[in-house]
């Protein structure tokens, strides 16, 4: 049983990525945090702290199509330590200005969308490259692993930015976040897997078109597409207004709020375990929708809690939900394309998924003023449910997969 779950360790190259992946997610998850909470102590501005993802999430939205097109050309390890080096000296330069005692948001903001703009481009050729790590018949797993390495991320990262915010401040979790992306250069360093980009002479725009005509061709992408982009719009804002549940409906502080973000993440590595250990199951999409349903019943419970056990308990099932939906569509999505459209491929499905993320966030940040936090997630998670439902009931060609 366990030999099946980490099948995909038994390939270097992948087991090397994922450590490298893995120590670097945690460092950003650190930055996350401490940022969130940084940003919500110096402004008290709920659109504030929502407008901070959104200009990260922007760049992503705006030119993944583009970084999919230049995966497809430039040999993807490039790529990814442009991408590394960028983010490590957004996460430097933070760490000076909060030493030099910061006490305005707006350089928080330019660097998140400097962040943004690195992961536009290295988003595509990371989720291009894994699948190429591995043979065919383990790339399910392979990509539920990948999710169980962001995730650990997620319960690791949370708890150690709440223990370092509260003993140590804000400037440890973005120097350690700084360091983090040593792993993944080292790793990109050590691969020996290569994808050799065929020779073009067609214009980028051409190249562009082509991911775009194979995607609108796939009878079930579009819908896995729209799936992804409420899947993430609908659910982000949660974890984004995090901060006010626990300041202002709770009173508690930055331990309470790193211990609520890290029984997401232990959710999130629960969902994943079972995602890798049926493997190479049918019925994905029926289990993607099901996963999805749970999702907006997991964010309506957050939303009418006030307790901290039962708000930890909703983190839990919605985290499990999300990773178990987000690994069945992006299976899907995988297995439907082909290596040498990958990256334009997955780029679209980047926008959707990752796009999803600044719209919801900046939506929430406009509504939760007038309507408040608990309001705004209550009708998001509603809103969740009735999309699995659709899908579901109305339009089946997800459910059929």
């Amino acid at each position: 049983m366990i030999r099946r779950v980490f099948k995909a360790f038994r390939y270097r190259d992948f087991r090397l990525m994922w450590i490298g992946a893995c120590t670097s997610s945690i460092g950003t998850w650190m930055q996350i945090v401490a940022q969130g909470w940084l940003i919500y102590r110096i402004s008290r501005s709920a659109f504030l702290l929502a407008l901070d993802p959104f200009l990260g999430g922007l760049p992503i939205f705006l030119f993944s199509l583009i970084g999919g097109v230049v995966a497809d050309r430039i040999e993807r390890h490039r790529i990814l330590l442009v991408s590394q080096y960028v983010q490590m000296a957004s996460a430097t330069t933070l760490t000076i200005l909060v030493l030099g005692g910061l006490s305005h948001v707006w350089p928080i903001l330019c660097l998140s969308f400097v962040s943004g703009l690195a992961q536009a481009f290295g988003g595509p050729a990371y989720q291009a490259l894994i699948p190429t790590l591995v043979e065919k018949e383990d790339m399910p797993n392979a990509i539920a692993l990948n999710s169980i390495q962001f995730n650990v991320a997620v319960m690791i990262g949370p708890a150690l930015a709440g223990i370092v915010l509260a003993r140590l401040g804000e400037k440890w979790c973005f120097g350690l976040n700084a360091l983090s992306f040593l792993a993944p250069i080292v790793s990109l360093t050590l691969i020996t897997a290569r994808f050799l980009p065929q020779k073009t002479s067609e214009s980028m725009l051409h190249s562009l078109k082509q991911g775009i005509e194979f995607v609108r061709k796939q009878p079930s992408m579009g819908a896995l597409i729209v799936l992804a982009f409420c899947m993430t719009a609908l659910s982000t804002p949660m974890r984004t207004n995090l901060p006010i549940f626990v300041k202002d409906i709770f009173h508690r502080g930055p331990e309470t709020y790193g211990n609520l973000l890290a029984l997401m993440g232990f959710g999130s590595i629960c969902g994943s375990l079972t995602v890798a250990a049926i493997g190479n199951i049918g019925k994905r999409g029926l289990i993607a929708l099901a996963a999805i349903i749970c999702l907006g019943s997991g964010i309506l419970g957050f939303s009418l809690s006030r307790s901290v056990p039962f708000t930890g308990a909703m983190m839990v099932l919605s985290g499990a939900s999300m990773m178990a939906a987000f690994a069945m569509v992006s299976s899907l999505v995988q297995l439907i394309t082909t290596d040498q459209m990958r990256g334009r491929v997955m780029s679209v499905y980047n926008v959707a998924f990752r796009g999803g993320m600044p719209m919801g966030n900046l939506l929430s940040g406009w509504l939760v003023p007038a309507l408040t936090a608990p309001v705004v997630l209550g009708l998001n998670g509603s809103l969740l449910i009735l999309v699995g439902l659709y899908f579901l009931l109305v339009h089946r060609r997800i459910a059929t997969l």
